[in-house]
């Protein structure tokens, strides 16, 4: 009599792991604050035309007061910088910078992090040496420093920011993929896929990254929100995006000289840049409770 074929248990959809999380996620008081923040700034980016009193670099009424009304009968609710722009119109269409370059720098630097990290993980040998040694050594310097000596090389520009990012925070990314990939590159779906003979391509992103998904979406929450520090960080040092164009650090950095005098100038878009961040970090925290439960 023969014997039946041992079942192989199928693996979930990922679509279907997503919906399942997203139930949990709503479980998680602190994760739904999150997603409400980063939630409420997406949507003002995207309808920043709509929303914005004033073109954001409409120049009025310098050093406007909060509640000031405008020529024209509308209001500076946030009150008006040294030029005369409005500082809601400012920070309204300064979010669409944000949101913009910041998870697009965080993908790049993941792009460049997770195969290297695959790569050392999985193969280790010399492999594992070079990839990083490379890590280690930039990883030596200190972040800022990093970022001050590409943006002074190669210009202050929206590019080279998001080169910036890639070069500092890839190693860091690369340090956690190969965590990850040394810890399951010894599972059983990995020894069965190299029986089949599949390909170290195959092997490293198809059966070993989305299984190391977990700890990377909640890093790239939390990423997001460094990188969103660090593009206000550049802009008050003036080497962030060129004017006239809004960004929250720049405009912090414009107050500075006149800070004591009008307080709200830098006020409101260092309210901005943290409720953002802390969106996000509230975020990578219910992310974090799901994939504990899940």
């Amino acid at each position: 009599m023969t014997e039946p074929a041992a079942v192989v248990p199928r693996r979930e959809p990922v679509l279907l792991r997503a919906v399942k999380s997203m139930a949990l996620m709503r479980e998680s008081v602190v994760g739904m604050i999150g997603f409400a923040l980063v939630l409420f700034w997406v949507l003002v980016a995207i309808f920043a035309d709509f929303i914005a009193p004033f073109p954001p670099n409409a120049t009025m009424i310098s050093f406007a007061a909060p509640g000031t009304e405008a020529p024209d009968g509308s209001t500076f609710w946030l009150g008006a910088d040294h030029l005369g722009r409005d500082i809601l119109s400012r920070i309204i269409h300064g979010s669409r910078q944000v949101l913009l370059f910041a998870p697009l720098a965080t993908f790049c630097a993941y792009l460049v992090g997770i195969p290297m990290g695959l790569a050392a993980g999985y193969l280790r040998g010399k492999t594992d040496e070079v990839f990083s040694f490379i890590a280690n050594v930039i990883l030596s310097f200190p972040v800022l420093v990093l970022y001050v000596i590409v943006i002074s090389t190669f210009g202050a520009s929206a590019f080279n920011i998001v080169i910036a990012v890639t070069f500092a925070s890839a190693p860091g990314i690369f340090r956690i993929v190969r965590g990850l990939a040394l810890d399951l590159h010894s599972r059983e779906y990995v020894f069965a896929a190299e029986t089949r003979g599949e390909s170290t391509a195959w092997i490293m992103f198809v059966e070993i990254l989305p299984n190391a998904r977990g700890p990377l979406i909640v890093d790239a929450c939390l990423r997001i929100g460094y990188v969103i520090i660090t593009i206000g960080v550049l802009g008050f040092l003036g080497l962030g995006l060129p004017p006239p164009d809004p960004d929250w650090g720049g405009m912090v950095n414009d107050a500075k000289p006149m800070a004591l005098a009008f307080p709200y100038m830098a006020i409101y878009p260092c309210i901005a840049i943290s409720s953002l961040v802390l969106g996000f970090n509230l975020l990578a925290d219910g992310l974090r409770e799901v994939s504990l439960r899940d």
